[in-house]
């Protein structure tokens, strides 16, 4: 894609109960100076977020699975929309961002012009983000060292080609919460380019849910873990362990 193409963009937001902002985020992303197209991938939500979608204007689409956490599934149902709609460049962003700005969007889809893939860090509260902090960058730092400058590789706003993702799509992703650093990891093994850019600070109605009590990310911990160990088993990194000091 060069710089004087117009591109198709989409941009998806994987939902489950998030009546309280999946009207700010929507309408956030349709002030996009890209115009998208907007997605709602929804895992049965039991609140309202699926009405308050339809009625102003995403398309909005069960996962397929009844399965949860399984927001792989819902990222792969929206590759697969994506690919179908025939957009150039697909975004995910998180669906309970209460500070989602258009010039995010705006940022995020500018430098995956000239690049394959862009993933978006920002500031956040000191409490936030534990699994990063304890569980994804450390595994990173000793499996993947070429990775660790990465910031947020949990990241939920990701930007990339159709291409890029169609490509790892057929990777087989995982289906839980190891998806966001799975395709951080595939997507640099595969050679793709990868940036990220800098969002500002990020509010998000899940810290409210897990600041009291981290122990709610348990299966999201279990499940990065994992993904992390069977990538480095995958591309013969897991005897790096034993360069960790216990």
């Amino acid at each position: 894609m060069t710089q004087g193409d117009v591109p198709k963009i989409v941009v998806i937001f994987p939902t489950k109960n998030e009546e309280a902002t999946i009207e700010h985020v929507i309408r956030t992303a349709k002030k996009s100076h890209y115009d998208p197209g907007v997605i709602v991938i929804d895992a049965y939500s039991s609140d309202r977020t699926v009405i308050i979608a339809h009625d102003i204007g995403a398309r909005v689409i069960e996962q397929g699975n009844r399965m949860f956490p399984a927001k792989g599934i819902a990222m792969k149902k929206g590759i697969k929309e994506a690919i179908s709609s025939n957009a150039s460049i697909a975004l995910f962003l998180d669906a309970d961002i209460k500070n989602l700005t258009p010039e995010w969007i705006d940022k995020l889809i500018d430098g995956c012009i000239n690049c394959d893939m862009v993933r978006g860090y920002y500031q956040r509260h000191s409490r936030d983000a534990p699994v990063t902090k304890l569980i994804a960058k450390p595994m990173i730092s000793a499996f993947f060292p070429e990775l660790s400058h990465f910031e947020q590789p949990l990241s939920g706003e990701v930007c990339a080609r159709t291409e890029v993702w169609k490509r790892l799509l057929k990777q087989n992703p995982p289906d839980g919460w190891g998806i966001d650093v799975w395709f951080l990891i595939e997507a640099a093994m595969a050679g793709y380019q990868i940036k990220e850019i800098f969002l500002g600070t990020k509010e998000h109605t899940s810290f409210e849910d897990y600041r009291e009590d981290v122990g709610k990310l348990a299966k999201m911990a279990e499940q990065v873990e994992f993904t992390i160990i069977k990538e480095a088993i995958k591309y013969g990194r897991i005897d790096l362990h034993k360069d960790v000091k216990t």
